[in-house]
């Protein structure tokens, strides 16, 4: 069997779409022939193969409000012939294609966010997503929440919600060289110890994180990069916190589980519903470390659950976080019960291997029996 996804990029690129979309790929190749159609961060197309995956970069001229400027990525996608297309949204350029011409008789839309900017997006490439949304065998979501409140899956034929799992091994559990990296990290940052990982973007709301520091002992580490690096140096040595906020820049795939157990924390500060799940909070459950995020109207607030697995506050509000991180830094007792209630968490719902195998199900189901398709989903459900 052949699947196709369409999607905006693809790993090395960094992202949390990118990095579900090769987690699938991978995990699928072995039995289908799977390619992947994206943009490639340069104006050159290359073909490769990044595994038993074949990906294609259509050439692009940079982006626009995040989207790929990628004139030729539609006839990339055209000239493929596959059982079943999987279009990873939001992807305006990937969807306005599709929606032209499905190169399948058969499509299934991975919704992984709401489009909410520039503003006016939801009104001109919104009605093309609903379209393509009545038409998919099956939109696939990674919350409840998301399936309930976003204005386009909600004119989806069938929903279904498959939650993101990760590889929970490599965090769960390290090895000599993670252990003792972890111990050089711990020794090296004086406690106690705040974690941020991600991309240094508006949505995250690291601008909100760095205030609430000025009200709480301890260091905050971020480790990864983006546009606002030099905005967030700047409000650091504005607020004189230079001694307390570590610019740890990106970490390797072999270093950041030892990142997460050197903590006694983890922040999601997002304050906007681009924030539409968080894995990064599902990597800190499954090392055992509790969460602080924001009630966003997204899944953040269902993947760690307020007093359960870690505390939850109002988006852009540093007075809640600084609170929330004082009582956790204040209280080793809770941070361990959060922390062994995320690991419970991360083990019954988010497991790599269960995403996998329900994706699985779905594109056989959808490709090889359509009629048995909504039998299947009623059994599909997260509980």
């Amino acid at each position: 069997m052949r699947v196709l996804h369409a999607a905006k990029f693809y790993p090395p690129v960094l992202g949390g779409m990118e990095t579900v979309v090769q987690s699938l790929c991978d995990r699928t190749a072995g039995e289908w022939d799977v390619r992947a159609v994206v943009a490639n961060e340069s104006r050159r197309t290359v073909e490769e193969r990044c595994g038993l995956v074949r990906v294609e970069r259509a050439g692009s001229f940079g982006r626009f409000a995040s989207v790929p400027l990628c004139p030729a990525l539609p006839i990339h996608l055209w000239r493929e012939r596959a059982d079943c297309v999987v279009l990873h949204e939001p992807n305006p350029i990937a969807g306005l294609a599709l929606f032209l011409r499905t190169p399948s008789r058969r499509l299934i839309v991975w919704h992984h966010s709401d489009l909410v900017r520039p503003w006016w997006a939801p009104y001109t490439y919104g009605r093309i997503q609903q379209a393509l949304y009545r038409r998919a065998d099956c939109v696939i979501v990674s919350n409840p929440v998301l399936a309930a409140r976003s204005p386009v899956v909600r004119h989806a034929r069938r929903v279904v919600v498959i939650p993101i799992g990760i590889d929970l091994a490599r965090y769960r559990v390290l090895d000599a060289v993670a252990q003792a990296r972890a111990a050089q990290l711990r020794a090296g940052t004086p406690g106690p110890r705040i974690l941020f990982v991600g991309r240094f973007v508006y949505y995250k709301g690291l601008d909100v994180l760095i205030d609430a520091m000025t009200g709480c002992q301890g260091t905050l580490t971020l480790v990864g990069d983006g546009p606002l690096d030099g905005d967030l140096r700047a409000q650091v040595a504005r607020l004189g916190l230079e001694g307390r906020v570590q610019f740890a820049g990106r970490a390797s795939d072999e270093d950041l589980p030892a990142y997460y157990h050197a903590s006694d924390v983890f922040v999601l500060p997002s304050i906007a519903e681009t924030e539409a799940y968080g894995v990064v909070q599902i990597e800190a459950m499954a090392s055992g470390v509790p969460v602080i995020s924001t009630n966003l109207p997204t899944g953040v607030p269902w993947v760690n659950q307020d007093r359960v697995t870690g505390l939850v506050v109002p988006p852009r509000d540093p007075t809640a976080l600084g609170e929330a991180l004082r009582t956790l830094i204040g209280d080793e007792a809770l941070r361990r019960t959060l922390g062994a209630n995320g690991r419970r968490r991360a083990d019954a719902q988010f497991s790599r291997d269960r995403t996998v195998l329900a994706f699985k199900e779905l594109i056989e189901t959808t490709v090889r029996a359509p009629e048995r398709l909504d039998r299947w989903l009623t059994h599909a459900e997260p509980t």
